[in-house]
């Protein structure tokens, strides 16, 4: 396996690095056989692949899967994510699931339910375990650089239906709103290309955090204009759906009451013997 992962790795690179998008189309192509053949190698399931560092792997929390996720510039426009996921099998035999990135032909993204050759691509960095009785539901958070204007985050509810994978379903719930948004079978954030919007799962809190955004421009239907502002939404896990939070971080600091520092030295450089003495660690003899 160490030799397979050692020729994967400079087509891994290539698919990411390549200058031209025709040495990019042969790197992903030459990387997905030798990669399922190396998947075939028995008990491929438990071997990491660390040095594939182009690509994502996420072995889900209660380990009966996981799923690799990449992707592939192929002009500042187009980019598409490739895919696939490993199952875990008694044997050691390989069963696997590929991802086919449709988001470019599906009409309605946010609304959609789909198997996984009819995948809404990502790139997989988190995943969440929750359950609903003895139903298991993964959700993912994904990243898609989406094209020249824009990038997008992406929560999305993975669940085995008959041992096949399915994305996607009622699991977004915005009725707490005052402005309600119903039928979503994934949040999509889609925010201007030059900034970072942040969006992630706070285990301590329970809830999926991310960056409200606004548009610098007032338009807020062209995503491409939207930033954060600086507020927090989420979702947290209720009643079998990903209940939204308007705002998550609703302490607000009173006037006069803000933090201030405290610095040990004055205006004129002396040095407050007394503070210095507070911020010293005590030694031990």
């Amino acid at each position: 396996m160490q030799q397979k992962e050692d020729s994967l790795k400079s087509y891994a690179l290539d698919m990411v690095q390549a200058i031209s998008p025709q040495n990019r189309f042969k790197a992903d192509s030459l990387f997905t056989k030798m990669f399922v053949r190396a998947l075939k190698t028995n008990n491929s399931f438990f071997y990491p692949f660390d040095s594939l560092e182009t690509i994502s792997k996420l072995y889900s929390p209660d380990s009966s899967f996981r799923i690799f996720t990449w992707q592939m510039v192929i002009t500042e426009n187009v980019v598409r994510q490739h895919g696939a996921i490993q199952m875990k099998t008694k044997d050691g035999s390989l069963k696997l699931f590929p991802l086919i990135d449709k988001s470019d032909v599906i009409v309605n993204l946010a609304d959609t339910v789909a198997d996984n050759k009819a995948w809404v691509g990502a790139v997989y960095y988190r995943i969440v375990a929750t359950k609903s009785g003895n139903k298991n539901y993964y959700t993912l958070l994904g990243y898609d650089e989406n094209n020249i204007r824009s990038n997008r985050k992406i929560i999305e509810v993975l669940q085995f239906i008959n041992g096949e994978p399915l994305f996607g379903g009622p699991y977004f719930s915005f009725d707490n709103d005052a402005a309600k948004v119903s039928g979503n079978s994934r949040f999509i954030m889609e925010y201007k290309k030059s900034t970072n919007a942040r969006l992630t799962y706070d285990g301590d809190l329970g809830i999926i955090i991310f960056e409200h955004l606004e548009s610098e421009s007032n338009e807020p239907k062209k995503k491409w204009t939207l930033i954060p502002d600086g507020d927090y939404e989420g979702f947290k896990w209720t009643n079998d759906k990903w209940v939204h939070i308007e705002k998550v971080f609703n302490q607000i600091t009173p006037e006069g009451k803000e933090p201030m520092p405290s610095p040990i030295k004055d205006e004129q450089g002396n040095t407050d013997q007394d503070k210095l003495k507070d911020n010293t660690v005590p030694q031990k003899k």
